[in-house]
């Protein structure tokens, strides 16, 4: 990573960690920008003040693309030797313990659609274009967009929009599941942390088994996919939320727990 001026930052404010591009005009991925996303990830997993994260790459822009100028300069072997950390790193987002929203404004294509599906839930503008059109480039997405796109809206959407290289814009993107929820272009951001606070003061640690139990599952046979679920299960017995949910469901009803994140 370079010693320039840091492109991505986390912000903290109650509970929600905004991890935000800002590399303008269009928040190009480079190396640098890729490597701070991780930094940047890694720090919301394991602060204990963050219950939850937004992705987000301000009013204009979530993310265009991978910087193609810098990938243009690179060889078969500097890309076999970068791949892997690519991919690592949109992985180190993926697998953040915590529920992570996509705030989608503009254009996330490419890298910067391979980004937002690596959040849990996607929100984005009414003007927002979505797309892997890395086959325009005598490519293909390298960042996890032919694993984790099929996973989301199936293999056969998956592969029209990656071989087309179409862009998907906001009506469509919701209707085949690619984003959760549409919102006016300045309503992204605001709603995007309307949707992280309702898991803020929630049980933390049970919120991180289901996570974990759906995208570990996902990645698994049915029965293997059970024995995560039940470990999981068991597992959120030995918790202070827990102990605390079940009672004040017993003497209050449900829903009015306040939970440690212990």
């Amino acid at each position: 990573m370079t010693t320039d001026a840091m492109l991505v930052r986390l912000e903290v404010q109650g509970g929600i960690g905004t991890i935000r591009i800002e590399r303008p005009p269009m928040n190009a991925l480079n190396v640098q920008v890729q490597e701070e996303i991780r930094a940047a990830a890694l720090e919301a997993g394991a602060r204990s003040d963050v219950q939850a994260v937004v992705l987000y790459g301000g009013e204009k822009v979530f993310a265009a693309g991978a910087d193609v100028k810098e990938m243009a300069t690179m060889s078969y072997v500097d890309m076999v030797e970068r791949s892997g950390a690519l991919q690592s790193a949109f992985t180190t987002v993926a697998r953040i313990p915590k529920p992570v929203i996509a705030a989608v404004t503009g254009y996330a294509l490419g890298g910067g659609c391979e980004l937002a599906l690596c959040a849990d839930l996607r929100v984005c503008g009414e003007d927002a274009k979505l797309g892997q059109p890395e086959i325009l480039l005598g490519l293909v997405p390298g960042a996890g967009g032919t694993q984790r796109l099929p996973r989301l809206v199936g293999p056969s959407r998956a592969k029209e929009l990656i071989f087309s290289g179409r862009f998907v814009d906001a009506e469509e993107a919701l209707r085949i599941g690619l984003v959760d929820k549409v919102v006016p272009a300045d309503a992204v951001y605001p709603t995007a942390c309307e949707m992280a606070a309702r898991f803020v003061g929630g049980p933390a640690y049970a919120l991180r088994a289901a996570k974990e139990a759906v995208d570990r599952g996902m990645e698994s046979d049915l029965d293997t996919g059970l024995e995560i679920e039940r470990l999981q299960f068991a597992g959120l017995f030995g918790t202070a939320d827990a102990r605390t949910g079940m009672a004040s469901f017993v003497e209050n009803g449900p829903g009015k727990a306040a939970f440690e994140g212990r």
